[in-house]
């Protein structure tokens, strides 16, 4: 499971615990956190668990972070690689039924659009541009899925190591879009099953402006600059 920090010291102890305590069989869990000023990072490795720790020098991006995570959990031949928040908007007791979903789907999302899902915590603006945006994306890219921004998925390895993640052009939240794009362009099977997402509770969201104009002008490039 790569899970990229930045400033999560209150999240991310109770965070691995939680997921360790769901006792599944060769289950590792990878950290990528971007010099966090509050220590996040310093946390991890007082942590008495079987976790790797990338420290990287700065705050570098959510995209970069997950591509380093991959390529680290390529080399150490995981069968199935797992991206999700640190911050609980993604619940851990749904890692086994989207780690099961895995029999019959390459790609598994875990989606907030589809029957099922949900979103708590979201103001009435945030889920109607979030709709307006991922409508958006799905009609320009010919998207399959419902839910195109979700950073809750479950890859087996084989699709990681069929997409070339050195040519991933974007670094925001626009990464998951991109990633997804992908996934489908290749022809992998890609399913979808409902979560909760909860909005964070402890920290500040990260989500920022440039992250916004980023997601629309991948679209763009995707769709009409194609390479």
């Amino acid at each position: 499971i790569v899970i990229p920090t930045y400033n999560e010291a209150k999240n991310i102890a109770k965070l691995v615990n939680k997921i360790f305590g769901l006792n599944i069989p060769g289950l590792e869990i990878m950290v990528v956190d971007d010099n966090s000023p509050d220590g996040t990072g310093k946390i991890v490795e007082k942590l008495n668990l079987p976790i790797h720790l990338i420290n990287r020098s700065g705050k570098l991006g959510l995209g970069s972070a997950y591509i380093a995570g991959f390529k680290e959990a390529i080399k150490q031949q995981a069968d199935y690689i797992f991206e999700m928040d640190a911050d609980f908007s993604h619940d851990p007791d749904d890692i086994p039924k989207i780690l099961q979903a895995t029999d019959n789907a390459d790609l598994v999302i875990g989606s907030r659009k589809i029957t099922g899902g949900k979103i708590i915590g979201w103001g009435w603006l945030r889920k109607f541009m979030s709709n307006g945006a991922m409508w958006f994306s799905r009609l320009l890219l010919g998207l399959q899925a419902k839910d195109v921004t979700a950073g809750f998925r479950c890859f087996r390895r084989q699709v990681l190591e069929k997409i070339e993640l050195d040519k991933i052009k974007s670094n925001g939240y626009a990464f998951q879009e991109e990633l997804l794009y992908k996934t489908q362009k290749l022809g992998f099977i890609i399913k979808e099953i409902p979560v909760t997402f909860i909005d964070r509770e402890e920290g500040k969201s990260k989500l920022s402006k440039k992250d916004i104009w980023e997601f629309f002008w991948i679209i763009i490039k995707l769709k009409f600059f194609k390479k």
